[in-house]
């Protein structure tokens, strides 16, 4: 059993910037591939980005590229997402979610899932 929480989001101004986090927690919870997804109003979720247990890999959306970073701390089981170059079209709930099985970038791939984190981006 994994536990995610997430924290960090909030109203942020287009163009800025924000860091989002994951808290992990239960067992051996530094071997599982780590996600981030997203999910606007009316829209489905989607993915964000994702990094392999030893950090080495990653991936992201198209539409993020070049303006969020994923990111981890080993010791202290925590995920982060690095947004930057804010625009409004990324006001959603960000959700983290963990993988046994390798770096995925579909709903399906993931075992555990937080309760996710606002982020509100004004025009």
């Amino acid at each position: 059993q994994v536990q995610l929480v997430e924290s960090g989001g909030g109203l942020v101004q287009a163009g800025g910037s924000r860091r989002l986090s994951c808290a992990a927690s239960g067992r051996s919870v530094g071997s599982y591939t780590m996600g981030w997804f997203r999910k606007a109003p009316g829209k489905e979720r989607e993915f964000v980005a994702a990094i392999s247990w030893s950090g080495g890999t990653t991936y992201a959306a198209d539409s993020v590229k070049g303006r969020f970073t994923i990111s981890r701390d080993s010791a202290k089981n925590t995920v982060y997402l690095q947004l930057n170059s804010l625009k409004p079209e990324d006001t959603a709930v960000y959700y983290c979610a963990a993988n046994r099985m390798r770096v995925g970038r579909t709903v399906r791939e993931y075992d555990y899932w937080g309760q996710g984190t606002q982020v509100t981006v004004s025009s």
